[in-house]
């Protein structure tokens, strides 16, 4: 996602002028989540809910959702979804509301949390109507009650009130302003997402995180859940807003000539970052010709020469390194699919699994995950 949130009146004694991070979404993007992380999330940063990826059109579900869904809970958050719509007609709208929340439902979210509909794209929503958008949000939303959750639209700034309608006390709405100190954007809402590349201590990559405006996302209840320092997170929050102030300068752009296969749908963007507009979304199987990467924003980019500049992808989290792309060298790579370990996949490329290991920066003690990238050579 790369929208927006809304700000609750929790009192954690932070500084006025610093944005929360209330409530942080997770998706395949992220990996793996632990409980352990989630932990620190709340005890280190505030974090009080969690909104994880469901699904996708109608057929996506996203494989890491019921894993995500167990731990949040398991650290004493309140619990999320979210379905990234594709639909553009009310027909596909209602046919998507029923995959996502049956799907939802199989994944352990429970009956009376937030599936909100996250609408965004460039490639359906983007060409139609606020009347059609509407319309087809509407049938969405209606559909997901049936099954006993709650609705609410996520979508970015430009497109509120703009491409869809999002009323007052409604809406998650994203918006990445360079300055934080004393504003607080989308106040009218249940939420405003802030940030597309916020860093947690014991997690990789960059994470969006929303401040609450209300108590939507929190199951209509007073959260119960307190950090274990206050000052601690007074001062994560304080360094967080400083961060994300303006743009890091010390990432550099290396040389990288490969041929990607989409695995899944991947948004082609303007520029190096979440925020940046999408040119549009690139389906699964989809050939992408690269030449150039580099680390930013919490995530690994490459740059895709087209015939009027350039367009950008993230391919996954910054823990898939740039170390070790060798200017000018040709390379073999490998993603990690589920039952895979060291030892199978130095066999099936003919090499021993500590020199896998150790030319990847890990050793054969390190996990490795499904959609993590490996280099052969």
């Amino acid at each position: 996602m790369t929208g927006a949130a809304m700000i609750v009146a929790f009192s954690f004694g932070l500084n006025a002028q610093a944005v929360r991070m209330d409530m942080v979404d997770v998706s395949n993007n992220n990996g793996y989540m632990s409980t352990a992380e989630y932990v620190s999330m709340r005890n280190e940063f505030g974090v009080k809910a969690v909104a994880v990826k469901i699904s996708e059109g109608s057929t996506y579900k996203d494989p890491y959702a019921a894993s995500n869904i167990a731990n949040v809970q398991a650290a004493g958050l309140y619990i999320n979804g979210y379905h990234f719509a594709r639909y553009a007609t009310k027909a596909q709208a209602i046919a998507e509301a029923d995959f996502a929340s049956k799907t939802a439902k199989a994944d352990g979210l429970p009956i009376g949390a937030v599936l909100a509909t996250d609408v965004e794209s460039a490639e359906e929503q983007g060409n139609l109507s606020q009347a059609a958008n509407d319309r087809n949000n509407a049938a969405f939303m209606k559909e997901i009650q049936k099954f006993g959750y709650r609705a609410d639209i996520y979508t970015s700034g430009s497109w509120a009130n703009n491409k869809m309608t999002i009323k007052g006390k409604t809406g998650w709405i994203a918006g990445y302003p360079y300055v934080m100190a004393g504003q607080k954007w989308y106040t009218n809402n249940n939420a405003w997402q802030w940030s597309g590349s916020a860093h947690f201590r014991i997690s990789y990559g960059g994470f969006d995180v929303s401040q609450l405006y209300t108590d939507y996302y929190t199951a209509g209840q007073k959260s119960t859940v307190k950090p274990t320092d206050k000052n601690v997170v007074k001062a994560n929050s304080q360094a967080a807003n400083k961060n994300t102030s303006k743009p890091s300068t010390s990432a550099k752009w290396v040389k990288e000539t490969k041929t990607y296969t989409l695995k899944t749908a991947v948004k082609l963007r303007t520029g190096v970052s979440t925020s940046s507009r999408a040119v549009t979304i690139l389906p699964a199987g989809t050939t992408v010709k690269t030449d150039q990467a580099i680390i930013q924003g919490g995530y690994r980019w490459v740059r895709q020469p087209r015939f009027s500049g350039y367009g950008y992808l993230a391919t996954g989290p910054t823990s898939n390194t740039l170390e070790y792309v060798k200017i000018g060298a040709s390379h073999a790579y490998y993603t990690v699919k589920s039952g895979d370990s060291w030892w199978s996949i130095a066999q099936r490329n003919g090499m021993s699994m500590y020199t896998l290991a150790s030319q990847n920066g890990m050793s054969i003690y390190s996990t490795i995950y499904p959609g993590q990238t490996l280099e052969l050579n």
